[in-house]
């Protein structure tokens, strides 16, 4: 019983097998019910035929008697014979066999062999033949007879009654037993059924609330149980991940707007020199407020002793040791001192400010305990990997800031030596000459000559200072060498008074301080050479860079040299060879075929010589560069 409590499909099975035990019991016992009235249609045929047997005895009884002439006596014997065997034979006795009806046979039997077969043969051999007599006998088996064949009816009746009674009963218990099976299956398997496919459609739409209302202890009832569990357990986890998602999403639009504010303070942060209070400070006190952290202090490292310097501090209470615009606020704005928030209830993060393996400084970040976000992590580590690469440029800036101008100082100190420290020492030694004349008092006609001798010195000396002056001036107002070459472009078009053609194509930054004065210096003394000496109506001035070499030509229309060397004392080609050797070029001065003059000097930079001679190196440096920044 607690088996079919528990179990649908052991009720459903019990249901089954009840239906198919009561169907065979009914066709067994409906089997053997008709095997029982067998013969008994066959035992009433035969009695209704010994019936008309007994009354055609008595015809041929009274034929005899009233027609002799047509009475046939063996007629007579083999109806007799007939009624004999029939009152004697299987069909009758298998079929009256047992109860009262067989009882009733036997006396038919033996009234009809101990008194009426006997008086019949009697009669019928040509004894006395007492008719009434014998049709009263007759009549009376007869009667038997009739008696007989009605219990044989009201038998076979009675057994068809209860062959229909039984499968009334058996009928009636096996719809009983089927509507009890349709009720339990209705209730308790198409009902929760139905009820778990509302819960499966209501989990498919994200509706975990919904809940199943199936009671008992079978399979389905277990199984909604389960489906309850898991609903409520998908719920909680549908819940939890949609605030985990809820997180990550303020999370990422935290990291996102992060992300833009470092991107758009990164032009101020490396284009702000050395100033990164009103660079950095700004993007620091934002960060703190998207990212819920702070106060952010920023150290950096002394480059030659290596002692550490707070330089920027949000939120704090006092300047840094080393602030240098006292009217600058940026690190008093609403003041959170860091020996507050050093406490239990706040932890500090400390990354490097460092390049590849130079260590800058270090970033103190303070946050809330447990507060501290992957996300937010990752995001401090490109704030402190950005601001190292900022002061590292800036620092970069400011030694290249240094190198150029000791480059600038340098090229200038070499022109005055190589020009105007050269006529002032040729100077020098023409008064010391003077000096000496006078003491011996020589002539005035011997020191007329040394006079005209220092005046020429004069006059060259101040040319070789306009020069330089023209030439350095030009490079300070410009911004590099095209700047320049148009500008002395422009300068001799007017003093020539005709037109100076210019074709300019180098890649920026390709030469250094150093070549840009030489170049410049070679095309101005060329072109003043052609005002001075050429007669010229046109000139040209070409610079170009291709084949990892630079191109400089200076053409004209004039008059040409006697010949491609330089003529005596001519000092302008003498300062053009110079320059060109500085630069290990090679320089031809030769007259055109159209006429005229062309200075051409070819000579490779000192960028595409490095590149040329180390790119193995090159390339691994850039590639180890790269490595670190990453």
């Amino acid at each position: 019983m607690k088996l079919l409590q528990r179990s649908l499909v052991a009720r459903i099975i019990a249901s089954l097998l009840a239906i198919s035990g009561m169907a065979f019991i009914s066709i067994t016992l409906t089997m053997a019910m008709s095997s029982g009235t067998r013969g008994d249609a066959a035992a009433i045929n035969v009695a209704g035929s010994l019936r008309m047997n007994a009354y055609q005895i008595m015809g041929e009884l009274q034929r005899a008697e009233y027609a002799p002439e047509t009475a046939n006596e063996s007629r007579f014997e083999a109806l007799m014979t007939r009624f004999d065997q029939r009152l004697h034979g299987a069909t009758l006795q298998q079929s009256v066999r047992n109860g009262d009806r067989h009882g009733q046979l036997e006396n038919i039997q033996s009234y009809w062999q101990r008194m009426l077969r006997p008086r019949l043969t009697e009669a019928g051999a040509g004894g006395e033949r007492d008719l009434d007599a014998l049709q009263a006998m007759i009549t009376t088996v007869v009667s038997d007879i009739d008696t007989l064949v009605m219990h044989l009816e009201q038998s076979t009746e009675a057994k068809v009654r209860l062959l229909g009674m039984m499968q009334v009963l058996f009928l009636a218990l096996i719809s009983i037993v089927v509507l009890i099976a349709l009720y339990d299956v209705r209730h308790n398997l198409v009902v929760p059924l139905r009820q778990l496919m509302v819960l499966a459609r209501e989990a498919a739409q994200r509706n975990f609330n919904h809940r199943s209302q199936i009671r008992g202890s079978d399979e389905l009832a277990l199984l909604g149980n389960t489906f309850n569990k898991m609903s409520a357990d998908l719920s909680a986890s549908y819940a939890a991940l949609e605030e985990k998602v809820s997180r990550k999403e303020q999370e990422l639009e935290r990291s996102n707007q992060a992300l833009r504010l470092m991107h758009d303070a990164s032009r101020s942060l490396y284009g702000g020199g050395n100033d990164l209070c009103s660079s950095a400070a700004p993007m620091l006190r934002e960060l703190e407020k998207l990212l819920d952290i702070g106060p952010i202090r920023l150290s950096l490292n002394d480059p030659f002793d290596q002692r550490e310097m707070a330089v920027l501090q949000t939120h704090s209470h006092t300047r840094p040791e080393y602030c240098r615009d006292q009217e600058c606020n940026a690190c008093l704005i609403d003041p959170r001192p860091l020996d507050m928030v050093a406490s239990d209830q706040a932890q500090c993060l400390l990354l490097p400010i460092s390049v590849g393996d130079t260590l800058l400084g270090t970033l103190e970040v303070w946050y809330p305990k447990e507060k501290l976000h992957d996300s937010t992590r990752r995001l401090l580590t490109m704030l402190a990997d950005q601001l190292a690469t900022a002061v590292y440029l800036q620092r970069r800036i400011e030694e290249q800031q240094q190198t150029t101008l000791i480059n600038e100082r340098t090229i200038i100190a070499r022109e005055l030596h190589d020009s105007l420290a050269q006529s002032l020492s040729y100077l020098k030694m023409q008064v010391a000459r003077l000096e000496r004349m006078q003491q011996k008092e020589a002539s005035r006609e011997v020191q007329a000559a040394v006079f005209d001798e220092l005046r020429n010195g004069l006059n060259s000396a101040y040319r070789q200072l306009r020069e330089l002056l023209t030439t350095f001036r030009l490079k300070l107002e410009g911004s590099g060498l095209q700047s320049a070459l148009r500008q002395t472009v422009d300068e001799f078009t007017q003093r020539l008074g005709a037109t100076v053609e210019l074709d300019y194509d180098v890649p920026p930054y390709l030469l250094n301080p150093n070549e840009e004065i030489h170049v410049l210096q070679i095309i101005r003394e060329a072109l003043a050479n052609t005002h001075k000496h050429a007669q010229a109506h046109w000139a040209a001035v070409t610079v170009r860079f291709a084949d990892a070499q630079l191109l400089v030509r200076i053409e004209d229309d004039g008059i040409g040299l006697e010949d491609d060397s330089s003529p005596p004392m001519h000092y302008g080609l003498v300062i053009i060879r110079d320059r060109a050797n500085t630069l290990n070029g090679e320089l031809s001065i030769a007259n055109r075929p159209a006429g005229g003059t062309g200075v051409e000097l070819v000579f490779t930079p000192l960028t595409a010589r490095l590149i040329q001679q180390q790119p193995a190196s090159t390339a691994t440096h850039s590639h180890s560069g790269t490595g670190t920044s990453s």
